[in-house]
């Protein structure tokens, strides 16, 4: 009997089952792959990612990975300069491929214990009221007291949940691959720009040693986007919009990918809810979908290890669904906008003309910008302080760094007033008392995802509002709780984060 299982051991998969192992919960992550695959749909993670990655410790060990880039261009990709003061410590995107990202995140999640069994497929489940049994290819039966699907667009959990997938089917293939060309590299170069002033979906850019990752426009819409595209479909295709082949030789790897849109009616029924890809697709203008996913995961673990633990306040493991959808619903949008906006079409390069003079306009790309990198996002927490329901940037306090005090997945009381006290709630939540010149309140509660839950200065305000994020005050529970007790039971099994006492 495990806690939860998580059905898709990619980016999304891992994060999630790394969050929950942070709270000690029996993680079981199934991957029907028995290799991770070799094709790189992403090349790099976003402001907000990067941020997510430094919450929990884990940025030094990707930025030893990646470069970084600056924060321009993103949108529809239309040439415009970084804004400038953007609110993050990480004003950048981190270019890292997602066969780097992949592996590291799935490192972590094994280093606090998650187990992941590559090579396991499911293909059933059933639901009770008090867990999900899943079953496997290979005959194997299991059982959880939660699923999560984060098994990519096709996920077989959600077809058999049956949770409706409504959106626009893929309008446009786009072929995807690495391989060797023998045309001279300036040649490649210059033709590229050329055909780039009107067709933003060609490219190929150098990876060293001859080869070159390949994007170029299908011929039509496969109706299996699973089956892998020949060499002389890509030769045919770049004759096509470039007048030669450049003499593409050698693939390592082929694939195809559409621009369906698509969005999950629901991210949760009963004990199995839907991540990442599972609950999304949509164009890959922006780089947004691993981005997205990885976000995903940040929000649903300590919610969902929150319900299994027992503390849980009521409605908090369905807040999931009522903030992550919204935000996935605003990257549909603004991938379909991009999509039209990147079309050769004569309208459509009028449109993009008239934008590009807007985003000239700092106020308009500062904007578009913070969509795209997902830091402008403000969850509907009701009326209150303008900061209530953002994430707070990283910023520099008399002991250290703010981001430095969240790597155990905790809520956070930073205080600067040393009159506040979580009494109750320490088992739960962090108290430090410190001071910062990059915060202009008195004192917030931060929930573990680092979003702000609460801001003022008055004990009698800040006890009204801990329930609803962090339930009942500890001598108001049980005086076990599921976590606790398997840890007595078998204190192997369970990795209790580091305490501290910082206030």
């Amino acid at each position: 009997m495990f806690d939860v299982i998580v059905a898709g051991g990619g980016p999304t998969g891992s994060m999630l089952a790394g969050e929950l192992r942070l709270h000690g919960v029996r993680v079981l992550v199934l991957e029907k792959e028995v290799e991770p695959p070799a094709f790189v749909r992403s090349l790099g993670l976003h402001v907000r990612s990067i941020e997510v990655l430094d919450q929990r410790g884990l940025l030094e060990r990707f930025l030893a990975r990646g470069r970084k880039h600056p924060l321009g261009s993103f949108f529809a990709g239309i040439a415009k300069p970084s804004p400038e003061g953007l609110d993050s410590a990480h004003a950048y995107v981190l270019g890292i491929p997602q066969t780097v990202t992949e592996p590291l995140l799935a490192e972590h999640a094994a280093e606090l214990g998650a187990e992941i069994r590559r090579g396991s497929e499911v293909t059933g489940l059933s639901q009770d009221d008090h867990g999900v049994d899943v079953a496997l290819a290979d005959g194997t039966r299991l059982r959880a007291r939660y699923l999560v699907g984060c098994d990519g667009g096709r996920s077989t959990v959600r077809k058999l949940l049956g949770v409706a997938f409504p959106g626009d089917p893929s309008r446009n293939d786009t072929l995807l691959g690495e391989m060797a060309a023998t045309e001279d590299p300036a040649t490649i170069v210059a033709t590229v720009a050329e055909i780039r002033k009107t067709q933003l979906r060609f490219g190929l850019g150098p990876l060293g040693d001859g080869m070159y990752r390949v994007v170029v426009p299908a011929a039509g819409v496969a109706e299996d986007r699973s089956t892998t595209p020949t060499l002389e479909e890509f030769a045919q295709q770049l004759r096509v919009f470039a007048g030669t082949d450049f003499g593409v030789h050698s693939p390592r790897w082929l694939s195809r990918f559409g621009d369906a849109t698509r969005l999950a009616e629901h991210y949760r029924a009963g004990r199995v809810l839907l991540a990442g890809d599972a609950a999304h697709v949509h164009p890959p203008m922006g780089g947004q979908g691993l981005n997205l996913g990885i976000q995903d995961a940040f929000n649903l673990g300590w919610k969902l290890a929150a319900e299994i633990d027992g503390w849980a306040p009521a409605g908090l493991l369905d807040s999931y669904e009522r903030e992550r959808r919204p935000v996935a619903a605003d990257v549909l949008d603004n991938t379909r906008a991009q999509a039209e906006l990147m079309s050769t079409e004569p309208g459509a390069q009028a449109v993009r003309r008239l934008l590009s003079e807007l985003m000239d306009f700092e106020e308009v790309n500062r904007y578009l910008i913070e969509k795209i990198v997902a830091i402008g996002i403000r969850y509907d927490f009701g009326a209150g302080h303008e900061l209530l329901g953002r994430r707070l940037r990283d910023m520099r306090l008399g002991r250290g760094r703010l981001y430095e005090l969240m790597h155990a997945g905790r809520g956070l009381l930073l205080d600067r007033t040393g009159r506040l006290s979580v009494t109750g709630w320490a088992d739960r939540i962090d108290h430090v008392v410190d001071s910062s010149e990059e915060l202009a309140v008195p004192a917030v509660l931060l929930r573990p995802d680092g979003h702000i839950a609460w801001v003022g200065d008055e004990q009698r305000d800040l006890l009204e509002h801990l329930p609803r994020w962090f339930g009942a005050a500890a001598a108001l529970q049980k005086p076990q709780s599921p976590v606790a007790a398997r840890a007595e039971a078998d204190p192997a099994n369970v990795r209790d984060p580091e305490s501290r006492d910082n206030s």
